[in-house]
């Protein structure tokens, strides 16, 4: 009987699949399988963090098609000989898979799409992690934003789109299965444990993913617009790898906000639609994450200097409230989003480091890595991109940390090295007399560094840069 090949890509769950629901509906025995492409010329391949994600939600997958009495294949390797082999072999007519917006992923399947096409296969592919399509959003010109508020407000005049609510007891399936890889053959998890923290505050499952969702609606939702910039709050969602890896649906999440009390969502779903536009200006500028999007920005004189890059990778700058972010970052696999606007900051401006760099740290050490989103939010903040925060917007590490975390608590968390200070000299330890330093337990350039680049000297740095740019 002809089958039907289910690929898994980034939609590693069985509810609101697009794919899946429309397997279903062929009345076949439907195939599923998660291709590892392990090849080292790959464009962006996975981070450090994000492998560490996907090796549990592989397993999860696995767990949820054993349910409906199906398993996951997994495979590692080049998707065409491997969608090749299966398709030989078992006989199927049918290759369907959910859409992916990264440039190299769109000309893969554009390729895959020809190739089994005109070999006689039926390939779909639908979208089941946007609410509307790239291509579909224009402006009155007939081309793509570049601001978000007239992006935001044009979607908010299309169809919302619903939900697809797979309603699945037993999955059909064939009677022999194509050969599997294990899931430890792929060496996804780290060799050295240094995800211990991790492993403390995910649980990188569709029902991890649930539950988080329902905490948010239940406990946070409604103080969203006054809590999401604290990051010494439990004030924001924590759904960003749920819905890179495709455990969550973003119509899932309206979905589950619609039954909310009217109006404590409009925030949060703007917040969606950021995602949106990021995934936007990804398909219609594909050089984006390389490359700034405004030319002018390839000529800006920065100064790399190893030195100042290792001091903000390992949150030595001598800023508590970046510092603080860093060591998230690297214990938790994740980083409040108004602290990641302040490091990057300081990383392109005071210390006048490229914005690539960032975004390449970003990309290894983030459980949510996704590459629209992180090539946005470096861009914004470099000043180099669409809707972008202009260049000469320089953030103060410290008046930041004293509105964003008043009690220095976020601080205090992430560096316990600096709990002793005073809510006075939390953000400023340099500030601090040295009795008051003494009584904290607190050493300058030993137990904690002085700013790497001064406040002053940083603002200007950055603002000399800018002219210079100007200029060329």
């Amino acid at each position: 009987m002809p089958a039907t090949i289910l690929w898994f890509r980034s939609d590693l769950r069985l509810d609101d699949n697009s794919a899946l629901a429309a397997a279903i509906t062929q009345g076949e025995p439907v195939i599923p399988i998660y291709i590892w492409d392990n090849r080292p010329q790959r464009p962006w391949p996975l981070g450090e963090a994000s492998r560490w994600w996907l090796h549990y939600a592989l397993e999860d997958l696995d767990a949820q098609l054993r349910k409906v009495g199906s398993r996951l294949i997994i495979r590692a390797g080049d998707p065409q000989l491997i969608l090749e082999e299966v398709l030989h072999k078992t006989k199927a007519s049918h290759l369907f898979w959910n859409r992916q917006y990264e440039p190299a992923a769109i000309a893969r399947d554009k390729k895959l799409k020809a190739h089994f096409t005109k070999s006689g296969i039926t390939v779909e592919s639908f979208n089941s992690s946007l609410l509307h399509e790239p291509w579909e959003v224009q402006n009155k010109s007939g081309k793509p934003f570049q601001v978000f508020t007239p992006f935001w407000k044009h979607c908010m005049t299309l169809p919302m789109p619903q939900k697809v609510r797979v309603s699945l007891k037993k999955l059909q399936v064939p009677k022999s299965w194509p050969k599997s890889e294990s899931l430890n053959s792929l060496e996804l998890l780290p060799k050295v444990k240094w995800d211990r923290g991790l492993a403390a505050l995910w649980e990188p499952t569709r029902q991890g993913a649930k539950k988080r969702l329902k905490d948010f609606v239940d406990k946070a939702l409604g103080r969203y617009s006054q809590d999401r910039d604290r990051p010494d709050l439990k004030g924001t969602s924590g759904l960003s790898p749920y819905l890179s890896f495709g455990q969550l649906g973003v119509r899932e999440i309206i979905d589950a906000l619609s039954k909310a009390a009217p109006g404590s969502a409009i925030k949060f779903i703007s917040e969606l639609g950021w995602r949106e536009f990021a995934h936007h200006l990804l398909y219609h500028f594909p050089s984006t994450p390389e490359k700034p999007l405004r030319d002018e920005f390839n000529r800006f004189p920065w100064k790399k200097d190893a030195q100042l890059i290792k001091a903000w990778q390992s949150g030595q700058t001598g800023y508590p409230i970046v510092d603080a972010g860093m060591a998230q970052l690297w214990k938790t696999g994740w980083m409040h989003n108004r602290v990641r606007m302040i490091v990057a900051s300081v990383l392109v401006k005071h210390f006048l480091q490229p914005w690539q760099v960032g975004a390449d740290w970003f990309w290894d050490t983030l459980v949510d890595a996704d590459l629209a989103n992180n090539t946005l939010g470096w861009q914004w903040v470099a000043g180099c991109g669409a809707d972008a925060s202009p260049y000469f917007r320089v953030f103060n590490p410290v008046l930041q940390g004293e509105k964003f975390d008043p009690e220095g608590d976020y601080v205090r968390r992430y560096l316990p090295h600096l709990a002793k200070l005073p809510k006075k000299y939390i953000h400023s330890p340099w500030k601090a007399p040295v009795s008051v330093l003494h009584e904290a337990d607190v050493i300058l350039d030993d137990t904690y560094p002085r700013p790497k680049v001064g406040l002053k000297e940083g603002r200007k740095r950055a603002l000399d840069a800018y002219e210079k740019l100007k200029s060329l």
